[in-house]
């Protein structure tokens, strides 16, 4: 792990990167880890707003046909509702050493290694 690498974790990611073996510990990792979803779920259905423009409102540049009537905002129970939840980050459920999480995030320390060692190779 590069410095750079380091230095960009957030301190939860770093808490929840450690393994441990004991049975209990992984036991007490995972009820936390449980309960931290809970609260950021809670959270992030908390701070999601809906829309930004209220019903009716023009929105303009998304016409770009010409003869064609302009583009109006809907009311927000009228959008499907995985629109909402659009840009919230994936979750992958953990299951265990070799599944599907620990695999996305090998891969995104991966990555991000290719890139500090790019970037300090440009130095």
């Amino acid at each position: 792990m590069s410095f750079l690498h380091v230095a960009r974790r957030s301190p939860r990611v770093l808490v929840a990167t450690s393994r441990s073996f004991a049975s209990t510990s992984r036991a007490a990792s995972q009820v936390k880890a449980s309960a931290d979803a809970v609260v950021k779920k809670q959270a992030s259905q908390a701070s999601i707003p809906k829309s930004s423009c209220p019903q009716d409102t023009v929105m303009k540049g998304l016409n770009y046909l010409k003869g064609q009537p302009q583009v109006l905002a809907l009311a927000d129970d009228q959008y499907p509702e995985w629109l909402w939840t659009i840009l919230s980050p994936k979750e992958y459920p953990d299951d265990g050493p070799g599944g599907k999480a620990d695999r996305v995030r090998r891969k995104r320390e991966r990555q991000q290694a290719i890139k500090d060692k790019n970037f300090m190779s440009t130095q």
